[in-house]
């Protein structure tokens, strides 16, 4: 049975409506070429830290690197505190954003770790409102090949990709419903969240 949802996590699903809404979009200025090219750059590191052959503490180095130079990581951190992100001090957020940063490069470092042996594909590129949506495909030995999609934008200042899907799996999501989870079971405290998010990584 699914948890009954939070009232901060609630409020923070519904203020992240409201403030999408809220903000002017810039006039769009990424085309489609613009992000392919940029996630055929992200998806040849990615082959290539999967073709290494390093041990795992080594390529999970190698995907925060990775995830450095092409995520819009404090876009994600910030929808991932929701709410939050607005009572929390400028001090905390550059806190919470780096250890952020590690905690999803590992996370998502180890299931691209899984794809040894496999390769990503770059397949096509298309504008959906004020962002690109790229996507590609994974193919692993012994399996399915199945559709890893990254949504690009330029927002931020450069291209970057905010937001990706494995198999369907929304990591904006997904990221946002696991640190709401840890601030309800530590009050809102931000502090304690970041101190637990330093210890898992």
């Amino acid at each position: 049975m699914l948890n009954k949802p939070s009232r901060r996590s609630f409020l923070s699903q519904i203020s992240a409506v409201a403030l999408a809404a809220a903000i002017p979009m810039p006039a769009f200025a990424l085309s489609p070429s613009n992000a392919k090219s940029l996630v055929d750059k992200l998806v040849a590191e990615i082959n290539a830290v999967i073709d290494s052959g390093k041990p795992e503490s080594a390529m999970l180095r190698d995907f925060e690197g990775i995830f450095a130079r092409y995520a819009d990581v404090p876009t994600i951190a910030r929808y991932a505190l929701g709410v939050d992100a607005r009572s929390a001090s400028p001090a905390q957020m550059r806190e919470f954003t780096g250890v952020f940063q590690r905690y999803i490069s590992v996370k998502y470092g180890k299931r691209f770790r899984e794809f040894i042996g496999g390769r990503i594909v770059v397949d096509s590129a298309q504008a959906i409102k004020s962002f690109i949506e790229v996507k590609t495909t994974a193919h692993l030995r012994g399996e399915e090949p199945f559709e890893v999609i990254f949504l690009v934008s330029d927002r931020s200042g450069s291209p970057r990709f905010f937001n990706m899907f494995i198999e369907g799996i929304n990591m904006l999501l997904t990221e946002r419903t696991e640190i709401q989870a840890m601030l309800d079971k530590r009050r809102g405290d931000l502090n304690a969240v970041i101190a637990d998010l330093r210890n898992t990584v």
